[in-house]
């Protein structure tokens, strides 16, 4: 049996070849939402013989089930493994789109048409439809924790304003000349460009097309589509469709040919029970080992036991029958090995009837304006009513069965209409002797495992002495510091906190768990950069919990993993936003790789439909570590949580133990903004009318008002104290010696970065509001003589009744039950050489500072000693007309007063 496979393989790839050298190549470019179906038919392309079909660049669509900084490295690990670095890879662009329907230059593809504005914030009426967490982005973002673990890491990876848009990419590949374009995903980059430059259609030979639904049964329920989330309100749309249905109506009316592989054809393709076990029993090259975990993993976390009858080669299958038929070029009817095809004139459906109602708040082509956006026809097929969401109320109806029809690809006649070719059926495989039923499972299994164009290596073939070292410090008979649990959303401020969480003495602070709350700065699958973190400092004990991807009563009331993004969406997807952040502005690349990461693994247990290989590893939630923080915390000792995100996570907390306020210490809240007079604003981006507002407190404002309303001790350290430690060349000058410490190399790149692009583009003019985050981790750990802060007790009220002109606002209210302590005044100027000084001390044991004030006249001269002990030599920073930065050796102090070492004793 296994000499007939190999026999088959070589047969395959010897008729590829013979056929292969007969013409030019076919150029494809891959626009696609890097979902686990879309990168098996990337890899699928990579594995056909290039002399025919020539893969030239991919496009990320980042509107759908990825999101743009982790789909762009992923892809960029995936072709480093393939050995085709020279593949472009374009994601993202600042460009917007104007109120008079002006299309800028490099638009990001992040909004759907419809949405889009200025920038790369905006809702997310469409998108919401895909699940956040656990099933939906988190999954694809890690691909359930194989990417980390499995591919190979190259030099390529993004870098924020050097990574090549979607645009830019589009506009060199299809101006260089004839090209096909695959489009598996939404279609918002492929319509922004037809839209911008119809001088190039003539240079698109044919576009190909996964998506949509027309006689299409959905086998869960009968419908059309497969929005399994949204089909009470809709339930004839298909994903890729509906992620932008005037999107692709623009490249379905482009004139251009098109072939359409529906879930009309895709829905004959389940991934059979048999072909399952046929691919595991076949995985000769690491691109097919890849594909076969993650599929694997598919099944074993697949919601319920259909999986056999509900999972369906989607994007793979368009693949194969694409190059099918390109490779049958001559004939005239898109006959190819399989799928059967035949023509039909369909549409797009953009908005429901009836036509013309131009002022229900649903439809930014049309409401409020004279003249149509783009100059569409007034009460054409544009100007019905439009999705607003998964609750839409316009879409429900009391018999259960949604009325909206937006994305739904329908059969039509007249004027518009257009003549596609679809592929309506799979065919059976030619071998009746065969388990595998579909003659492009063969095809597949086959493609993966020629040894042709196979894989260079994964990561452990790559780095064959790489083992996964758990680093975990003995504390055995030290005595420990006050227990300290850390609450982050993972912006890059974040970060820089918790390297100094970090280097403070165990002593002093025992940091004991990390929370992460999803619901601000980063997604959810930045965790894996928290891991590296810890692991480069060597602290692999300290747990790490995943919080609720929703912040409270966002989330749909009926299906709690989908849900709107009715504040998050003042946070850019793109530059300066959840792209830099979920990146590390392009270095999370550059930290160790933790043998702890994500993953899908879970277990019977915790609610799963079943038991994966390894539920071990199954990552922990917030609140399950909490709880078991608390239950291991000495009897008659407390808890202090430091808070540097919206307050989802701790509100949760709240609501769920009873007992937080016996068990908690004291909480610090890096947040929240007073504002004494008109001219005192808030740092809430992309919500003009929201002035007051700061970010952490708007982002959840409902769990502020809970966190405010508690019992808890709080201390806040609001906006205007974060503004003063705002210093970029300060904190990068303090860095910049030599022999430092990894920490401090890093800290160092990072803030240079963070300072140099706000300094380059205006979209990162908030870079200040990240430095700032760092304050409260040295509040937290400091001695209070040290900073000699003054804190004053206020009743504070936060807003949080819906309105997002108003919504996390903090005022005075003399009505509150209770006062929150506020950080007033400290000495901002010690706060930064405490900071630097701890990145760039090696083994640091203890650390005590001490500040004196001498009068001078009308000035003030301030004189500071920092004594710093450790088993290392210690790095001094400089002072006033030091040339070179002093090196005292242990266990010494350095004072700026006189610019010397000293003995500590």
């Amino acid at each position: 049996m296994e000499m007939l496979w190999l026999w088959r393989r070589s047969l395959f790839a010897v008729i590829i070849v013979a056929v292969g050298i007969a013409a030019r190549p076919h150029r494809i470019l891959l626009d696609t939402d890097v979902d686990s179906d879309d990168f098996f038919a990337m890899l699928y392309l990579l594995k056909l013989n290039k002399f025919q079909f020539d893969l030239q660049a991919v496009t990320i669509n980042t509107n759908e089930w990825s999101d743009g900084g982790h789909s762009v490295n992923h892809i960029y690990d995936i072709l480093y493994m393939m050995g085709r670095d020279d593949i472009a890879v374009g994601v993202g662009g600042e460009g917007g789109i104007l109120e008079d329907g002006t299309i800028q230059p490099n638009v990001g593809g992040y909004i759907p048409i419809i949405d889009q504005g200025r920038g790369t914030a905006g809702p997310c009426r469409y998108r919401q439809t895909i699940p956040v967490g656990a099933g939906g982005r988190l999954y694809k973002d890690t691909n359930f924790g194989y990417r980390k673990s499995f591919l190979p890491q190259g030099s390529r990876r993004y870098s924020p304003l050097k990574q090549p848009t979607a645009q830019q990419v589009l506009i060199e590949k299809i101006s260089y000349g004839p090209i096909s374009l695959f489009v598996i995903g939404a279609h918002t980059n492929i319509a922004i460009f037809l839209m911008t430059n119809p001088h190039l259609k003539k240079n698109i030979e044919h576009i190909y097309i996964m998506g949509g639904g027309v006689r299409s049964k959905n086998p869960t329920g009968g419908n059309h589509g497969n929005l399994y989330t949204c089909f009470k309100s809709n339930p004839y749309a298909e994903f890729n469709f509906f992620g932008d249905p005037f999107a692709a109506y623009q490249v379905i009316h482009s004139g251009i040919p098109v072939t359409l592989v529906p879930l009309d054809a895709t829905n004959t393709i389940p991934i059979t029970q048999n072909f399952f076990e046929e691919f595991e029993r076949n995985q000769h090259t690491f691109e097919a080992q890849y594909v076969f975990k993650t599929l694997k993993m598919v099944r074993d976390t697949w919601f319920d036991d259909k999986f056999y009858e509900n999972c369906f080669m989607w994007d793979s299958f368009m693949s194969g029958v694409s190059t099918s038929i390109m490779r049958n070029v001559h004939k005239r009817n898109g006959e190819n090995e399989f799928a059967e095809m035949e023509y039909m004139n369909i549409t797009v459906i953009t908005s429901n009837k009836p036509y013309g109602i131009s002022d229900d708040g649903s439809n930014n082509l049309f409401d409020g304006r004279s003249v149509p956006k783009f100059n569409l026809t007034e009460n054409g097929v544009h100007s019905g009513h439009v999705q607003t969401g998964i609750r839409d109320p316009f879409c429900l109806q009391n018999n259960g069965i949604g009325r909206c029809k937006d994305g739904y690809t329908e059969k039509v006649s007249g004027p518009d209409s257009v003549r596609v070719l679809l592929a309506t059926r799979a065919k059976q495989n030619r071998d009746k002797n065969s388990s595998l039923d579909r003659e492009f499972f063969v095809s597949f299994l086959n493609v993966l495992n020629l040894p042709q164009n196979k894989g260079r290596f994964n990561f452990s073939s790559q780095f064959p002495y790489y083992k996964e070292v758990v680093y975990k410090p003995d504390f055995e008979g030290k005595k420990l510091g006050k227990t300290v649990v850390f609450d982050m959303d993972m912006s890059a401020g974040d970060f820089l906190a918790l390297f100094y969480l970090l280097k403070v003495p165990v002593d002093t602070i025992n940091l004991k768990a990390i929370l992460v709350t999803p619901t601000g700065w980063a997604n959810a699958a930045t965790i894996d950069v928290i891991y590296d973190l810890l692991h480069m400092m060597g602290r692999d004990d300290i747990i790490v919990g995943l919080g609720d991807s929703f912040g409270l009563n966002q989330s749909d009331p009926n299906n709690p993993s989908v849900g709107g993004c009715k504040y998050l969406k003042a946070i850019p997807h793109g530059s300066g936003g959840l792209l830099d952040s979920d990146t590390l502005f392009g270095l999370a690349h550059d930290l160790p790789r933790s043998p702890r990461r994500y993953t899908a693994e879970n277990s019977v247990e915790f609610g799963a439909p079943r038991n994966t290989d390894h539920p071990q590893l199954r990552q922990p939630l917030a609140l399950e570590v909490w709880k078991s923080i608390v239950k291991s915390t000495d009897v008659g000792s407390k808890i202090t949580i430091l808070t540097n995100g919206p307050l989802t996570t701790l509100a949760k907390i709240i609501l769920a133990d009873a007992n937080a306020s016996s068990i908690i210490q004291d909480v610090f809240i890096v947040g929240g903004h007073i504002g004494y007079h008109r001219h005192d604003k808030g740092n809430v981006i992309n919500v003009p009318l929201n002035i007051y507002a700061e970010m952490n407190m708007f982002l959840d404002p409902l769990a502020a008002k809970v966190v405010f309303d508690s019992m808890l001790d709080v201390t806040l350290i609001p906006l205007s104290m974060q503004r003063k430690v705002c210093v970029f060349p300060h904190f990068i000058k303090k860095l910049d010696f030599e022999n430092k410490t990894p920490e401090a190399r890093f800290s160092r790149r990072l803030l240079k970065r963070m300072y140099q692009l706000q300094q380059r583009n205006h979209r990162y003019q908030h870079m200040d509001t990240f430095l700032g985050e760092i304050l409260g981790a040295v509040i937290l750990t400091t001695d209070r003589q040290a900073l000699n802060p003054t804190f004053q007790a206020k009743p504070l009220k936060v807003d949080a009744t819906g309105d997002t002109s108003k919504d996390g606002q903090i005022t005075v209210d003399p009505e509150q039950r209770k006062s929150i302590k506020i950080l007033h005044k400290f000495d901002h100027r010690i706060m930064m050489f405490l900071q630097t000084g701890l990145l760039m001390t090696n083994n640091l044991l203890s650390l005590e500072a001490s500040m004196s004030k001498k009068e001078f006249g009308a000035h003030r001269k301030v004189e500071l000693e920092i004594k710093f002990r450790g088993t290392g030599k210690l790095i001094a920073h400089s002072c006033s007309g030091m040339k070179r930065p002093k090196v005292c050796s242990s266990n010494i102090i350095f004072s700026y007063h006189n610019c010397s070492c000293q003995d500590y004793h």
